[in-house]
């Protein structure tokens, strides 16, 4: 009786505390519907905001009141760009994120209700708390990337074709992020942000270098460091596009090689700690048990 009543305080005074914020960020938004409603004279058309909105607005508004460290903002928020993620309030919602998990995780460990509190513990559940977001940002950073980069040689197979075929550069990439929109979407919409740049006057040799910037793969930086080469050179693009492209087959084809030949490597573990001990007990356990029964009388009492 003695652990439930502060539990159960500070579970209410959790509760409320998450309310009042979530609160003040939907007060503030009204407040500033009706301002606006007065300067323009007219009446404003409200949509109920739905859950993840709601979420989302908590978020970034616990996010910028969060402790950061200027540090590693540059780097978290390049990583949120290579996993997919541009908007101004990514960086701000996933600070939000991860001040949430470090405080929720510090007061399930520090409540009486699941184990003993203990301080020393409950710290150490917040820094895990705390790192969990960037490993899962970082894992979704790399399953991108890694489907960036078995769609490249499909890509520039296309582009080739579409500039022998006789349209310009410019044109065959919008061309090939067109025509990958369904097969490699994370691509597809890398080469179309591409394109938009260049529709809106940003030099072709920039908006390469921000395609590779923004991927974080070392293909993309060589085709566009290859593609910038021939710009300034005047080289023929199709020879230089096809002799890529066979590099990148060669490359592809040199790591699935390599992740087969590791196959062998990875299965050890599984073999000695799941596969072999059930054989153990299926080969040898009808001897041992024969052995034990023939034996056990056989002794001098």
């Amino acid at each position: 009786m003695e652990m439930i009543v502060p539990a159960g305080v500070f579970l209410l005074a959790t509760a409320l505390l998450a309310f009042a914020g979530l609160r003040l960020v939907t007060v503030r938004g009204a407040d500033l519907d009706q301002r606006l409603q007065q300067v323009i004279g007219t009446a404003i058309v409200e949509e109920a905001p739905s859950r993840g909105g709601q979420l989302k607005a908590f978020f970034t508004h616990l996010g910028a009141r969060a402790p950061r460290l200027s540090s590693e903002i540059g780097k978290v928020r390049q990583r949120l760009v290579e996993a997919g993620y541009r908007n101004e309030e990514a960086l701000t919602v996933f600070y939000g994120i991860r001040f949430s998990v470090a405080i929720a995780v510090f007061a399930l460990l520090a409540t009486p209700v699941l184990v003993k509190p203990n301080i020393m513990f409950a710290l150490g559940g917040c820094l895990l708390g705390y790192v969990l977001p960037g490993m899962a940002l970082a894992r979704l950073a790399k399953r991108r990337q890694h489907a960036i980069q078995l769609s490249l040689a499909d890509a520039v197979d296309l582009l080739v074709v579409s500039v022998e075929a006789g349209l310009g550069l410019d044109q065959a990439l919008l061309r090939v992020g067109t025509e990958l929109a369904t097969t490699h979407p994370a691509l597809s919409e890398e080469i179309r942000l591409s394109t938009l740049e260049l529709r809106a006057g940003k030099g072709r040799a920039d908006a390469l270098r921000n395609l590779a910037n923004r991927t974080g793969l070392e293909d993309i930086g060589s085709l566009a460091t290859m593609l910038i080469q021939t710009d300034k050179f005047g080289t023929s693009v199709a020879t230089s596009l096809r002799v890529h492209s066979e590099v990148l087959r060669t490359k592809r084809r040199q790591r699935a090689e390599e992740a087969a030949a590791k196959t062998g490597v990875k299965m050890i573990f599984p073999l000695v700690f799941c596969i072999f001990p059930a054989i153990f007990v299926v080969a040898i356990g009808p001897a041992a048990i024969t052995f034990v029964q023939v034996l056990i009388p056989a002794l001098p009492k």
